[in-house]
């Protein structure tokens, strides 16, 4: 007997039984992304598919070089044939942007789109946070007022009341500005953070000249003291980015939609300016955010696109479904129907047209294969969850008839002939 070989840490199997580690369930997850399919298609978004590996270099050029995300978390190897560097895509944005660009999808005409998939970081793996990961991810392309802003905050409401956790979850939001405000911003606050070098960790003073912002976002209680007091970009924004901000919050305001403001709220990535916002909970310890975005009005032109104004946000799903689990209402029946049973002589086939039968007529059907009592196989059509069974013995082939069992016991049990059994159990079902 060979040698057993295991998942990779972090990288998980979705089963259709909860593991002793990894609790959801691929009917959990089904009944999710059927949500999800429902409710863009609800605001207008259609979904774009692209490729888990692109070339390193899409990633570099929209995440940022000096980004934890490029800097040690990708998952990077040479391919030999063509000698390009590639990387499994740790995030979905510049992919969707990628395509977008290459295959014109902007040419007068600006688009909203979503898309859901596995994303890859090479980090460590925690409660919420795996090496493999799934993101849904929608992006609006081509627009440029808060009003956009506020659709997509909006969409993340709506999607959090469907599932049962809007009160389990808290809006945080914050401005970025423009470049310009950004860069005079830095200045200052490079200059602040210089002044209290010593205090800064490892982290941190890696940040200092290549992402200070994110020194900002510093999760070492050690540094919060200082990091509260320095220099705040909220007031280096000028007319215009304050503007956009205070349309977008007045918009909020009058959709009842309660946000916090956190002016230390810069997200991980750099592509990001104006609005940001993330959803964040109380409920799954040191991963608080289940959801963040923002606006990203530089990176089309970045890749390769004419200057385009674009907002999107992305969703962790399994951290999702974790909250979902515990405080949702998402309800996932992975039970069939109806579990088909047989014993004896010609009930095979006579089973097999009746379940056919069934499910021209929509009705899930499991179908018991390889033999067993009617009694072994009663105790499985009990296990399988299924409302009903349906039972072809010798009896029902000679007669052309099947019997049907409520496992609930409401309707009892009956034989009916094989031609009358779709409509007994569309009346059961009502």
């Amino acid at each position: 007997m060979g040698q057993k070989i295991q998942a990779v840490k972090g990288m998980n199997d979705l089963l259709p039984v909860a593991q002793k580690d990894f609790k959801l369930t691929s009917a959990f997850w089904q009944a999710f992304e059927n949500t999800i399919a429902a409710w863009t298609r609800r605001f207008g978004y259609q979904q774009i598919r692209t490729p888990i590996v692109e070339q390193t270099g899409l990633f570099v050029r929209s995440i940022g070089e000096e980004t934890d995300v490029v800097g040690k978390e990708m998952y990077t190897f040479a391919d030999s044939n063509d000698k390009l560097n590639l990387s499994l895509r740790p995030e979905g944005t510049a992919s969707c942007l990628r395509a977008v660009v290459e295959h014109n999808l902007l040419y007068n005409n600006p688009q909203k789109l979503w898309y859901s998939g596995p994303m890859f970081r090479r980090e460590r793996p925690q409660k919420g946070r795996y090496r493999q990961f799934h993101q849904v991810g929608v992006e609006a392309l081509g627009f440029d007022g808060p009003d956009i802003d506020a659709e997509m905050i909006t969409m993340c409401a709506d999607l959090w009341n469907e599932l049962g956790i809007r009160q389990h979850l808290t809006l945080e939001l914050n401005s970025l500005g423009n470049m310009a405000e950004r860069s005079a911003h830095r200045e200052a606050l490079v200059a602040y953070l210089q002044q209290h070098e010593a205090l800064l960790d490892e982290d941190s003073l890696r940040r200092l000249h290549t992402n200070p912002l994110r020194v900002l976002d510093t999760k070492n209680p050690t540094l919060q003291v200082m990091a509260n007091a320095a220099p705040r970009l909220v007031d280096f924004l000028g007319a215009e980015s304050r503007a956009h901000y205070q349309s977008l919050k007045t918009m909020l305001d009058g959709l009842g939609i309660a946000y916090v403001e956190n002016p230390r709220l810069v997200r991980g990535l750099d592509y990001y300016n104006l609005t940001v916002f993330e959803w964040t909970t109380d409920k799954l310890g040191a991963q608080s955010t289940v959801c963040g975005g923002g606006r990203y009005n530089g990176l089309i032109e970045e890749l390769g696109g004419k200057p385009t104004p674009a907002i999107g946000f992305a969703m962790g799903v399994e951290r999702l479904l974790l909250l979902v689990q515990e405080y949702g209402c998402l309800k996932a029946d992975g039970a069939p129907d109806v579990y088909a049973m047989h014993q004896g002589e010609g009930s095979v086939l006579a089973v097999l047209t009746v379940a056919e039968q069934l499910r021209h007529a929509g009705i899930d059907v499991y179908m018991h294969c390889g033999g067993q009592s009617l009694k072994a196989q009663m105790k499985k059509a009990d296990a399988s969850g299924a409302r009903f069974a349906l039972i072809v013995a010798q009896d029902e082939v000679a007669n052309g008839t099947v019997t049907l069992k409520d496992m609930q016991g409401e309707h009892g049990q009956q034989t009916v002939a094989a031609t009358d059994v779709i409509t007994l159990l569309q009346e059961w079902k009502k």
